[in-house]
């Protein structure tokens, strides 16, 4: 029968002993972030109270897109709280996950804003509602100096984490929308035109659909356990088969995403005569960890040659 399969020691890149799935988190990240979550979100509550006042649909929509934002920066934040937590024996990944599972459903809860925002426009249109200039400019012109601030507080901290540069991203389209609100008043003060309004909640609609759909795709796409979009499979097959002395071939290879920006992979490998199994162990985690950033791996030694029929993932056993 030959001799089994011995399963390898993970790769935790955590140090001597250690067995946390966590990623490095950085205090000051996680100060800015939450920083910008509270004035966010506080916000977004006045440019609601705002819009209902002053009968500004635009300035409601814009409170939606402001949600996206505040949504976001929370995601972050708990990405970087319960990113710290260690795993157990009943969440081996700790709780890296819950911040895919929040934004899959605040991406459905933003899919029903856009559809109220749009019903209520297309009324509005066919029956135009008064809108108080005044009151609607000075909300937005608040809204525009609350995403300065927020972005000027994102921006000191780590401007090339994942979570951070998401959150700036947003801002920055939350920015744009503070500016349309802005024109549309002035709009309305100068040529009593109410029909900007209705029609700038649809645009500003148009903004939270992109983020919305977005965030949907990304979080289905993890909870789905898909490929990582700057994985190319066949193409790290390759470049292992060739890179690392003493493998004579990979299969089963199978790479998702425990959350975003922390993937994990498993793999089989067939040794070549006369390699060394640890060296060659270390050798692949070194690659998937320096040139994938795949702070997880999972390599099985093929000791028989050919492995069992895997019916999903990259595999080529010979």
């Amino acid at each position: 029968m030959g001799i089994p399969h011995t399963h390898q020691e993970h790769d935790h890149g955590q140090g001597e002993g250690a067995h946390s799935h966590a990623p490095r988190v950085g205090a000051n990240n996680e100060r800015v972030v939450f920083a910008g979550f509270l004035l966010t979100a506080s916000f977004m509550v006045a440019e609601i109270v705002g819009g209902l006042l002053s009968g500004s649909l635009a300035l409601i929509a814009d409170a939606g897109h402001m949600l996206t934002d505040a949504a976001a920066l929370a995601l972050a934040w708990a990405g970087f709280r319960l990113g710290r937590r260690v795993s157990d024996s009943r969440r081996t990944f700790g709780y890296m996950r819950f911040e895919v599972l929040a934004g899959f459903i605040n991406a459905i809860t933003l899919f029903l804003l856009v559809a109220w925002i749009a019903y209520e426009a297309v009324n509005r249109l066919f029956a135009p509602q008064p809108v108080l200039a005044g009151p609607m400019f000075v909300v937005a012109v608040l809204g525009l100096l609350v995403n300065l601030g927020v972005f000027w507080m994102l921006h000191q901290g780590d401007t090339e984490h994942v979570n951070i540069k998401g959150a700036m991203l947003h801002v920055l389209g939350d920015l744009l929308g503070s500016v349309a609100a802005i024109v549309a008043a002035v709009l309305i003060w100068f040529t009593g035109w109410t029909p900007i309004d209705p029609i700038l909640s649809i645009l500003l609609s148009l903004l939270i659909l992109r983020a919305a759909w977005a965030l949907l795709r990304n979080a289905a796409h993890i909870l789905m356990e898909g490929t990582p979009s700057n994985i190319d499979l066949p193409a790290m097959r390759i470049d292992l088969m060739r890179s690392v002395s003493g493998v004579a071939n990979v299969a089963h290879l199978h790479v998702w995403s425990i959350t975003s920006g922390y993937a994990a992979a498993t793999l089989d490998v067939m040794l070549e005569d006369g390699a060394d199994p640890r060296l060659v162990t270390a050798s692949v985690k070194k690659v998937l960890a320096d040139r994938y950033a795949i702070g997880h791996a999972t390599v099985e030694i093929d000791w028989g040659g050919r492995g069992q029929e895997c019916p999903i993932g990259i595999d080529h056993a010979h």
